[in-house]
C-alpha cells in the first residue's frame, strides 16, 4: 500500500512525511494509503498510531478547524442518537501546523456498503438495503439528516458468506442535526439512498422498505410507494446527470482533462497506463494505420493496438461548411457518446468503457471529435442468434435483451438506436455500444415514447424469423409488468 501522487502533495504542502506525523499530543502518526483526497483540504487514509490501525483525517488550509469540528460533532450527534458508529480516538492537531487531526477506529473485516452491494448475493444485497433504511429511519427519528447519502457512507461489518454483523454509519461532514425534521425531508433523503439501488430491485422491494421505514419511524401509514417512486427517479435522474453531464468533463477521481483554444481531450484515469495520442494529427495518423470498421460520410470507425489492448476510435467527421456550422456550439457526437458512457456506468448498464474524448477546437467553436473506447472481442445480437445456440443458450440470451430493454426503459433512457449491431454479446450477455443518440429523460412521458421507437427498431431486426420474433414477443409478455409500452409499439395488441 502507498499514498498516491495527490496524497504526497498535500502532504508536501505543509512539509509533512507520510512516515512520522508529530501530533501536538506528543504521539506519532504513519499513513499508509489514502481512502480519499480533497486537493489542499482534506486527506483521508489508512494509518497506525500507537501501534493499532487507525483510520486518519488529515483537514488543512484556512477552513481547517471548522471541518474538523463538524465533522465531529456529527459523530458524536451520532453517538448520542445510539447509531452505531466508529469512535473518535484522538482529535488533535499537527505540531508547529494549522493541520488538524482526527483518528477513528478502523473496524476489522468491514467494507463500505457500495463494495459490499456489488458482490454479494441477491439475498445479502435485500439484506443489507433493508438495514440501511432502518438505519436511516432512525437517524430520521433522532432528528439527523445525513447529508451525503451514498452508500459509501456505511461500513458494514461482515463475516463469511457475506453475513452481516453490523452497519456502521460514517463520515460525520455531512451530518446535521435538524430540529424539525419534515416528512417531505425525510422521504426526499431516503430517496437519495435508494436512487443509488438497482433499479428492478427497487421496483420489487420499494412497498416491503417503505412499510419498515414507516414502522421504525412509528407513523400510523406508509407514504404514497408511486410518489416515492417519482422521488427516486427524479434524484436518480439528477444525480446521473451531474456526474455524466458534467464531472466528467472536468479533472476528477475518474477523469483527467486538458484544455486549450485548440482543443478539449479528456481521459479516464483508469486508462491512464495506455499511450493514447491527445492530438487529431496523431489520431488520424493511428486510424491510417488500423483496422477499418466503418468508413461514412460522418463517422469514421477503427480498431487498433495500444500497449498490447485493443481499443476503438471513432472520429466524428465534418461534411461540409454547413455541418461545421451546425456542430460548432453544440456538444459533439463523440462527447455525447463519452457522457452516455460513464451514465451507463453508473447505472449498472453494461456497455464498452470509455477511454479518452477529443474534440478539436477553432477560437473555443467545436470541429471534428474522437470518441475512444475499448474494443469488445464479441458478436453482435444477429451474429449471436446465427451462431450455434441450443435452445436453452437462444432462449437465456432473448431473456437478457428483453430485460436490457425493461432495464433501460425503468430508468427513462432510450438508446436511439437499437438495431442488433448495437447489441454485443459478451458471455452471454448484451452489451449497448454505439451511444450517441442515447438521452436519459427527465420526464416519464418522453421516456415512453422514445422507448416506443426503441422496442419497434429493435422487432425490425426479428422480421423476417418468425421464430425469433415470437421469442422475443413471449418474453416481452412475461418481462414487462405493464404492457403499456408494447401495445404502443404494436408488439402486442389490446
Amino acid at each position: 500500500m502507498a499514498l498516491s501522487a495527490s496524497a504526497l502533495a498535500l502532504l508536501a504542502q505543509h512539509g509533512l512525511h507520510a512516515e512520522a506525523i508529530a501530533l501536538a499530543n506528543g504521539t506519532q502518526l504513519q499513513l499508509l494509503s489514502d481512502v480519499r483526497v480533497v486537493p489542499g483540504k482534506r486527506l483521508v487514509a489508512k494509518a497506525t498510531w500507537q501501534g493499532q490501525n487507525v483510520f486518519a483525517k488529515l483537514f488543512a488550509g484556512t477552513q481547517a478547524s471548522r471541518y474538523a469540528q463538524r465533522d465531529q460533532q456529527g459523530i458524536l450527534a451520532l453517538q448520542a442518537a445510539h447509531i452505531a458508529t466508529p469512535n473518535i480516538l484522538a482529535f488533535d492537531q499537527v505540531q508547529h501546523s494549522d493541520v488538524r487531526v482526527m483518528l477513528i477506529e478502523a473496524i476489522e473485516d468491514s467494507q463500505n456498503a457500495e463494495v459490499f452491494y456489488t458482490q454479494a448475493s441477491p439475498k445479502a444485497r435485500l439484506h443489507l438495503l433493508s438495514q440501511l433504511v432502518a438505519i436511516v429511519a432512525q437517524q430520521h427519528q433522532a432528528g439527523i439528516l445525513q447529508t451525503d447519502m451514498y452508500l459509501k457512507n456505511f461500513l458494514v461489518q461482515s463475516s463469511g458468506q457475506n453475513a452481516i454483523e453490523r452497519i456502521y454509519s460514517i463520515d460525520g461532514d455531512g451530518i446535521r442535526k435538524i430540529m424539525a425534521l419534515s416528512q417531505h425531508q425525510a422521504l426526499q433523503n431516503l430517496s437519495t439512498l435508494l436512487s443509488k439501488i438497482d433499479v428492478i430491485e427497487l421496483e420489487q422491494h420499494l412497498p416491503t422498505w417503505l412499510a419498515l421505514y414507516t414502522k421504525t419511524r412509528g407513523w400510523s401509514a406508509s407514504p404514497d410507494v408511486q410518489h416515492v417512486h417519482q422521488m427516486i427517479q427524479k434524484q436518480r435522474t439528477e444525480m446521473a446527470s451531474r456526474y455524466a453531464d458534467r464531472k466528467v468533463f472536468r479533472q476528477c477521481t475518474d477523469v483527467q482533462v486538458m484544455q486549450n483554444s485548440q482543443g478539449f481531450f479528456a481521459r479516464s484515469t483508469s486508462f491512464l497506463h495506455l499511450p493514447v495520442p491527445a492530438t487529431a494529427e496523431a489520431l488520424d495518423a493511428v486510424m491510417q494505420q488500423s483496422v477499418l470498421l466503418k468508413d461514412g460520410n460522418t463517422c469514421t470507425v477503427a480498431s487498433t493496438s495500444v500497449a498490447g489492448q485493443t481499443i476503438v476510435i471513432k472520429r466524428y467527421n465534418i461534411k461540409n461548411l454547413g455541418h461545421r456550422f451546425s456542430r460548432m456550439l453544440r456538444p459533439s457526437r463523440a462527447a455525447v457518446s463519452w457522457a452516455n458512457a460513464y451514465r451507463l456506468q453508473l447505472l449498472a448498464v453494461p456497455t464498452a468503457k470509455p477511454i479518452a474524448l477529443l474534440e478539436t477546437r477553432c477560437a473555443g467553436l467545436r470541429g471534428k471529435a474522437y470518441f475512444l473506447s475499448e474494443y469488445l472481442d464479441a458478436p453482435d445480437l444477429t451474429e449471436a442468434f446465427s451462431g450455434r445456440l441450443d435452445g436453452v443458450s437462444r432462449a437465456a440470451l432473448v431473456k437478457a435483451v428483453v430485460q436490457l430493454c425493461y432495464r433501460l426503459w425503468r430508468l427513462q433512457i432510450s438508446h436511439g438506436d437499437l438495431k442488433a449491431s448495437n447489441i454485443k454479446v459478451l458471455a452471454g450477455e448484451p452489451v449497448l455500444i454505439d451511444l450517441d443518440s442515447m438521452q436519459q429523460h427527465r420526464y416519464a412521458f418522453f421516456a415512453n415514447r422514445a422507448h416506443v421507437k426503441d422496442l419497434q427498431r429493435l422487432m425490425q431486426n426479428w422480421k423476417d424469423d418468425t421464430s425469433l420474433y415470437n421469442a422475443f414477443l413471449k418474453s416481452f409478455k412475461v418481462v414487462y409488468a405493464d404492457h403499456t409500452p408494447l401495445i404502443q409499439a404494436k408488439i402486442l395488441s389490446n
